[in-house]
């Protein structure tokens, strides 16, 4: 049997949550994650074979924008160095046939270094933190990006669009469920109109959740609040279900008649491909966030008509979009070790 090491990258969920959809469509192969933080927590919740390996450094967010994204990059930084040698470490010991990464780059140029195959899973092929002189130490963090993207014998894009080189863009990958939206309604006890709110992995989002819990109370309807609020919020919060933190996200988006969320990639593709109405408040600055909100019709000031979206939103119709990237994305992988 083969055997695949998956390096996911532990800052937010948005990349284990897709990497699971992908490992789920794989055919008599043994996968060992690498990981750490709450996707780490998730994939033991469900069972995973995985190593809580990473501690990645934490984003500055004050009033929703991102602060000192120099600083952050120079912790990055850091943070790369030290999963260069860990990853070193077990790859060494776990002898991989393949080694596939979601933008953990540390350990693709490891497993390049030892002649492994490797595969990239990314929806971002370069960054866009930082200006002024800190955009010098991002220009060459970028060209190393390039190198070793080049040196991939497959990158994975989860969007649809045309193939270049060795780039295969598959569509989006989520997660899938063998429950219909009633019976999952019914599982959660949702009986009134459901506002989902959910941040991700971390306590960037925080502004997020105030903000949308003192506009839905302003709101005379009959309306259930349902929290995610993840592993790294411990806040309480008032005439909220707060569910902490869950490893099935996507069923929770799928019963809901309304998402508010940050703007991460695979949050909004388990959103579009469950049909889910959504908005989408990016981390001021965080360009990544601010790039996938924007193809949803959103930026960081909805923040302020967050009511009034709400109230269109919770009545929108369900558009329900089919996708099949997880499989593509599986089938593409399995075929370089044939």
């Amino acid at each position: 049997m083969d055997v695949f090491s998956f390096f996911s990258s532990p800052i937010g969920l948005g990349h284990v949550t897709r990497d699971i959809a992908i490992v789920n469509n794989f055919e008599n192969i043994s996968t060992n994650f690498v990981t750490g933080s709450g996707a780490a927590k998730i994939l033991k919740k469900l069972n995973y074979n995985v190593q809580d390996a990473y501690n990645p450094p934490s984003f500055i967010i004050e009033n929703g924008s991102l602060k000192n994204p120099a600083k952050w990059l120079w912790n990055y930084y850091q943070y790369y160095r030290d999963c260069k040698n860990i990853s070193d470490k077990i790859l060494h010991k776990d002898k991989s046939n393949l080694v596939i990464s979601d933008e953990d780059f540390a350990s693709l140029i490891m497993a390049q270094k030892m002649k492994i195959p490797t595969v990239l899973v990314t929806d971002i092929l370069e960054t866009h933190f930082t200006k002024g002189i800190g955009s010098f130490i991002e220009k060459k963090m970028n060209k190393s990006m390039q190198d070793i993207i080049k040196k991939c014998d497959m990158v994975i894009i989860p969007e649809i669009g045309n193939d270049q080189d060795n780039i295969k863009r598959v569509g989006p990958i989520v997660r899938e469920t063998n429950n219909t939206r009633d019976e999952l309604r019914k599982k959660f006890s949702f009986e009134k109109k459901t506002i989902i709110i959910s941040v991700g992995g971390t306590d960037a989002g925080l502004f997020l959740i105030e903000k949308a819990i003192k506009d839905i109370s302003k709101i005379n309807q009959d309306i259930d609040v349902v929290l995610v609020s993840g592993p790294a919020i411990s806040k309480k919060f008032d005439n909220v279900k707060n569910l902490g933190f869950v490893d099935n996200l996507h069923e929770l988006i799928f019963a809901a008649d309304l998402l508010i969320s940050l703007a991460g990639k695979s949050t909004i593709d388990e959103a579009n491909a469950y049909g889910t109405p959504a908005i989408f408040i990016p981390i001021k600055g965080h360009f990544e966030q601010e790039d996938n909100a924007k193809e949803e019709g959103f930026e960081f000031e909805d923040i302020n008509r967050l009511e009034e979206l709400i109230l269109e939103k919770i009545e929108a119709k369900r558009n329900q979009v089919n996708t099949n990237g997880a499989k593509v994305a599986a089938e593409i992988i399995q075929k370089l070790m044939d």
